[in-house]
């Protein structure tokens, strides 16, 4: 069936007295990262421990933010996000709680997301996920390419038993299938069409492309493709960054040097890898950084870069929004999902009610989906960011205001802990004596912490 959305106006205050407040934060992010570790986040298969999650995440939102939901019961929008996705309308306050209204209409928005679902890699639309100063961050995955576009039609109508519940109905997939026999073009010009008019409804114009191939090639089909090679260039209206970015395979080598980012450099010599670092100039000329160096770069500086580059976008428009995307919109998505809402938040500019135990949770339950090496790059990386180079706070120059890095590193530190007493970290060369990795063991000495599990 078609996915719905709630056109009430939803806020959760938090009871007095409740129970559920009276358990420890750390204990709450060890839960949380228990159960994920143990299994993927599918829309279909909900368990009460995820629907407590679910619930949590909605409470935590509804702090600062009047939200629609986007209801995708049984995975009916996407099989791969949330059951419930928020839309974040406005900021309210206790003074201001009805003293804005969101120019999205929730029945126009279902409405692009039912047709623009197609799309997109795996069926991963563009979703709407941090509101700041009135923008849209977003997420998805990339371009879906013929092999996928055209595969994935035939393949689930033929496997749903005639009818395809998550990419429309029967009758709209033999339309697209005659198509792409008499005009690949026409499919194309439907699909993509609808997946622009939802970017421009949420006032996207920035998309931020961390592929560092132009195409995903496999069996000789183009299965994904970008923005940036669109051949019939149906997303000239919007500004197109290419900044590539290493994916998941690259991250076992971060393992293998035992969880050390720092020196570790990507080989851009690869045969696969053709996307070239693409940035308007408008945004290169006030960051103060060689971006020609970029392929020389380790990756703590190229995490930096990117993200103060990130920053400055939605920095420098007071009107429009950002679309970052990789390949599938996991692991490289929501790595630099998550950080631009931990580094806002650090600043107190969203999510200002929460505290540092909060902000972690809703970031691990909401932004990650798949929990892999990446994951855990994420919040160890944020002793990179705490100073004011990253904040988009203006302050006068010399001052250093400490807040910003008692946050991150309060996050980083409950994180640790949590991460520690569950999954734990297993270096790849064990020392002589049989301690644990040089990190963990760091850490575990500061906090009093012994043994861990070992990563699978």
């Amino acid at each position: 069936g078609a996915a719905l959305f709630s056109e009430g106006r939803v806020r959760i205050e938090p009871k007095a007295g409740d129970g559920s407040m009276m358990v420890s934060r750390s204990e709450e992010i060890t839960d949380l990262i228990y159960v994920f570790s143990k299994s993927q986040y599918r829309a279909k298969e909900v368990t009460p421990s995820v629907e407590r999650i679910e619930k949590r995440c909605l409470e935590l939102f509804g702090r600062d933010y009047k939200y629609s939901i986007i209801h995708n019961t049984n995975g009916d929008v996407c099989g791969h996000y949330p059951r419930k996705i928020v839309f974040l309308e406005y900021e309210s306050s206790d003074n201001h709680k009805e003293s804005f209204e969101s120019t999205v209409q929730i029945s126009r928005l279902q409405d692009l997301v039912n047709r623009s679902k197609m799309a997109r890699c795996r069926g991963r639309f563009v979703c709407p996920v941090i509101l700041y100063n009135g923008k849209h961050v977003c997420r998805s995955s990339t371009l879906a390419g013929w092999g996928e576009l055209y595969g994935r039609t035939g393949y689930n109508y033929i496997f749903s038993g005639g009818s395809d519940d998550t990419f429309g109905d029967a009758e709209e997939v033999l339309e697209d299938d005659c198509a792409v026999r008499n005009n690949d073009s026409q499919l194309f010009d439907k699909v993509r069409g609808s997946d622009i008019k939802l970017l421009k409804y949420l006032s996207v114009r920035y998309i931020c492309d961390l592929m560092v191939e132009n195409k995903k090639v496999k069996f000789g089909l183009n299965v994904t493709s970008s923005e940036k090679v669109d051949k019939a260039q149906r997303y000239a209206d919007f500004t197109l960054l290419s900044v590539p970015y290493p994916g998941c395979e690259f991250f076992r080598e971060y393992k293998d040097r035992d969880y050390t980012a720092k020196g570790l450099v990507f080989n851009w010599n690869q045969d696969y890898v053709d996307a070239p670092l693409t940035i308007p100039a408008c945004f290169t000329k006030n960051l103060n950084i060689n971006w020609s160096e970029y392929q020389s770069w380790d990756l703590v500086q190229q995490t930096q870069n990117y993200l103060n580059l990130l920053l400055h976008i939605i920095n420098s428009d007071d009107e429009n929004g950002l679309l970052v995307h990789c390949i599938s919109g996991w692991d490289r998505t929501p790595l630099f999902v998550s950080l631009l809402r931990l580094s806002l938040w650090a600043d107190g500019a969203i999510h200002a009610s929460l505290e540092p135990s909060e902000i972690l949770y809703l970031t691990i339950a909401y932004d990650w989906f798949l929990f892999g090496l990446i994951f855990f790059f994420c919040f160890n990386f944020l002793k990179h960011i705490v100073c004011d180079t990253f904040s988009v706070i203006k302050k006068q120059r010399c001052t250093f205001v400490p807040e910003r890095q008692v946050r991150l590193e309060a996050v980083r530190e409950l994180f640790l802990a949590a991460y520690s007493s569950t999954v734990g970290l297993k270096s790849s060369a064990p020392s002589p004596s049989g301690a644990i990795s040089g990190l963990l063991e760091q850490f575990a000495r500061g906090v009093g912490l012994r043994g861990t599990n070992a990563i699978i």
